[in-house]
């Protein structure tokens, strides 16, 4: 069975550090960067509702390990993102609870933690599945998971409710352990290839 447990993970200039109340200013200005909390298909807090997005995030353990994503030279906070429902009896686990500020989206930032998460639960903890989920409405999500090699399961529909109390379809992705060799080699190909340039940040 799988043992999940807090991590640090760095790799490619981004660090995961295990989400606590310490890095609640940090995540703030990530969520201003962009306004996130007025997109109706993600789930990113509002400022004043920060810590209380951490506790949360934390009462979830042991079904969810919640991370900030950090700059690794600067220490900035650039979003979060989790391990959850955490199977440890199936060997399974998913990655969602993915969010970043406005100004790193479409970088290496996310296909990095991508990496990280994916080796730690394949090579670390041992995983048998790991699974992916976003809204079906959540295009940008889905290409940025499909991307990645994973594979589509299906939709659940009428799945979950959204910040605006409309209900959501879920569309379930998952990638195998016999799957894990070739998609670690097609990320790190990913990553090796020039980066868009990022448009200037906001003082």
């Amino acid at each position: 069975m799988i043992d999940v447990r807090p991590v640090t993970l760095e790799f490619n200039g981004v660090r995961l550090e295990p989400l606590e109340q310490r890095h609640a200013d940090g995540l703030r200005a990530a969520a201003r960067d962009g306004e996130l909390w007025k997109l109706r298909i993600t789930s990113v807090p509002e400022p004043d509702n920060v810590a209380a997005y951490i506790a949360t995030a934390l009462e979830m353990r042991p079904a969810r390990l919640a991370f900030a994503v950090l700059d690794a030279a600067t220490g900035e906070i650039l979003g979060t993102t989790s391990y959850h429902d955490i199977v440890p009896a199936i060997d399974r686990l998913e990655i969602g609870y993915t969010w970043y500020a406005k100004s790193r989206q479409r970088s290496h930032v996310n296909t990095s933690c991508k990496r990280m998460l994916l080796a730690h639960a394949f090579d670390t903890l041992g995983c048998a599945v790991v699974g992916l989920r976003t809204d079906n409405f959540n295009h940008a999500s889905q290409a940025a998971i499909e991307r990645l090699g994973a594979k589509k399961d299906g939709v659940l529909r009428h799945h979950g409710i959204r910040r605006d109390g409309t209900v959501r379809d879920t569309v379930m992705y998952s990638i195998v352990r016999g799957e894990w060799p070739e998609i670690r080699a097609h990320v790190d190909y990913l990553l090796q290839r020039p980066q868009r340039p990022q448009p200037p940040r906001p003082c």
